[in-house]
């Protein structure tokens, strides 16, 4: 049977506040400020073939890789041995998990005493007992990566494993946010069930199923519509990560194929690093293919470029292949661990932007900043327990085609919020002493500038540790169709007592340890410019100045721009006839 728009329209909006609830239940009912004020999570239902029927608008990542999680779950927990009341905890980044940290809960949803489909969410712990707290990179193999389960039953049929429940507990540094935050998980996974038992019994079990078929297949139609448009062909973009956190200097090559084909894609990652000794890896179903079916939903399917309403399902998946040769860093040979995978997965979409600028300039940006800031920050209180806090930084998109790169943002996948400094000062022994825009550089030069990064400067008040994973500080975002790139980004350590003597890190290092005073600061990269620096209107770029994004010196040598001191109020005025003379020159 079909059924008509109007029924179609009405489940597929129930289907959508069902995820968006489970989602607003996880975050507002977390302990740890990386879900509750972060939101590094995502919810959604399921059905018996484990495809997406619905998701909450919240990481990319998250409700991406679910199926991937139901799929690896399915290895040791066949359809046929659930039952009701079943709990089930997973994070096995050889068996669909995006990476270990992303601990997903899963319920089965009975209806009519058969299995119909799954409650599903995932959130990003605080700390799961790593080698280092909250986070890690330098580590020998998956088993240092803390506490991993494979379909372990933490509810069998409605009873709890207590014995679970206090392995979980005991093998914690943060045992308080943790099993709060799998409590928030559980409470979430069951309010997706009851709802989803309420629609089936609302519309009839025969009718929700049809709805979900035909909005999958709605939302594939419309993805392959849009990928027909683009002419038949391999388009190529090739970039390099810094280093895998343990050898220095020695960059890993990203190169990215796009192959188009009809109507389909496929991405293939050929040609990029080989695995990494160290926890710099991606796993390959939980992440990387991830990454390529969001990068085609955001060019191709953006909510404010079509008038059409486009469910967001498994649909948006299907025309899009991947493959990474086994062995490499997007598809590692177990047990390498593969827990800082972020930045590489960042640079596969900003690469694919890249490969197809010229077919869809219309739609890609210059070089985004396309890394991750995660810092684990840490310590000890006086009477033996930790304190562990996990620090998402933003950066830059690159510049666009109708408008400047958007500054201090969370770009591509990242989608998360920042921590309220005021949180963070009554909770743990920090003080933010400094979050604001970069001025040591000037933000890639372009008739659409890009986005300027952000400086966070975070002081320790007690000894602690620091570990973070970032990227880009050897590799500028690019510019496009004539923009110049933007900046790399830094990371530097210094006490307050002394802030002239600066120490310059790596972009990723593990197991820092701090002293009281010692501040922390990242500088987040600055995305690249969009079109010729000389084609942006002469007063955009002295409002650039005003603004201090950028100084008189850039306006001059990058864009062709003269100003002269002002005698309105302002400092800077422009010298018109001076401005036209230098850009003519400039262009000739």
């Amino acid at each position: 049977m079909t059924l008509d728009p109007i029924t179609l329209q009405v489940i597929g909006g129930a289907l959508h506040a069902i995820a968006e609830q489970m989602g607003n239940v996880l975050y507002r009912m977390s302990y740890s400020s990386i879900i509750r004020e972060s939101q590094d999570l995502g919810a959604g239902l399921f059905d018996r073939d484990y495809n997406t029927l619905c998701e909450s608008d919240s990481t990319p990542m998250h409700i991406g890789s679910l199926p991937g999680y139901l799929r690896g779950i399915e290895k040791s927990i066949p359809l046929d041995a659930w039952k009701p009341g079943d709990c089930v905890i997973h994070n096995h980044p050889y068996f669909g998990a995006s990476h270990s940290p992303d601990i997903a809960v899963v319920m089965p949803v009975f209806y009519e005493g058969q299995l119909v489909g799954f409650s599903a969410n995932t959130a990003h712990h605080v700390d799961i007992g790593a080698a280092t707290p909250g986070l890690i990179i330098d580590v020998p193999d998956m088993f240092a990566e803390g506490m991993l389960f494979n379909g372990t039953k933490l509810y069998e049929e409605g009873k709890r494993s207590e014995s679970l429940w206090r392995y979980i507990r005991d093998n914690t540094r943060v045992p308080g946010l943790v099993m709060g935050d799998l409590e928030a998980q559980i409470a979430s996974a069951e309010l997706g069930v009851r709802r989803f038992q309420e629609l089936l019994a609302t519309y009839g079990k025969d009718t929700v199923m049809q709805a979900t078929r035909q909005l999958m297949d709605y939302t594939e139609a419309m993805l392959r519509r849009e990928i027909a448009k683009i002419p038949d062909g391999d388009y190529v973009a090739e970039g390099f990560l810094d280093d895998d956190g343990r050898n220095r200097g020695k960059t890993l090559p990203v190169k990215v194929t796009v192959k188009k084909r009809g109507d389909g894609v496929e991405v293939d990652l050929t040609g990029s690093a080989p695995q990494s000794p160290t926890a710099f890896n991606v796993p390959f179903e939980g992440s990387t293919k991830v990454a390529c079916y969001f990068a085609f939903r955001a060019l191709l399917l953006d909510t404010y470029t079509h008038e059409e309403h486009i469910p967001q399902n498994e649909g948006s998946f299907r025309p899009v292949k991947v493959t990474a040769p086994l062995g490499s860093i997007y598809n590692p040979i177990a047990p390498v661990a593969a827990e800082a995978r972020f930045c590489q997965i960042q640079r596969v979409v900003d690469l694919i932007i890249k490969a197809l600028a010229p077919v869809l300039p219309d739609r890609c940006t210059a070089g985004n900043a396309a890394t991750l800031s995660f810092a684990a920050f840490s310590g000890v209180r006086p009477n033996g327990d930790y304190w562990v806090f996990l620090e998402v930084n933003e950066a830059a998109m690159g510049g666009r085609p109708k408008s400047d790169g958007p500054d201090t943002v969370e770009e591509l996948m990242r989608n998360t919020r920042n921590n309220p400094l005021e949180d963070l000062g009554m909770h743990l022994p920090l003080i933010c002493d400094r979050y604001e825009l970069r001025d040591d550089v000037m933000p890639g030069a372009g008739r659409f500038r890009g986005g300027q990064g952000v400086v966070k400067s975070q002081r320790f008040l007690t000894p602690g540790f620091v570990t973070h994973e970032s990227d880009r500080h050897e590799d500028a975002p690019w510019g496009v169709f004539g923009g110049k790139s933007g900046a790399v980004g830094k990371y530097e350590i210094y006490n307050a007592a002394k802030p002239e003597e600066i120490k310059q890190y790596p972009a990723k290092f593990s197991g820092l340890r701090v002293q009281p005073g010692d501040v922390a600061c990242y500088f987040s990269p600055s995305g690249g410019g969009y079109g010729d620096p000389l084609e942006r209107p002469a007063d955009q770029v002295l409002e650039d100045v005003l603004d201090d994004f950028i100084t008189p010196e850039h306006a001059r040598e990058a864009y062709g721009v003269l100003l002269m001191p002002a005698d309105n109020g302002f400092p800077w005025m422009l010298d018109t006839e001076g401005t036209q003379k230098l850009r003519a020159s400039m262009r000739a």
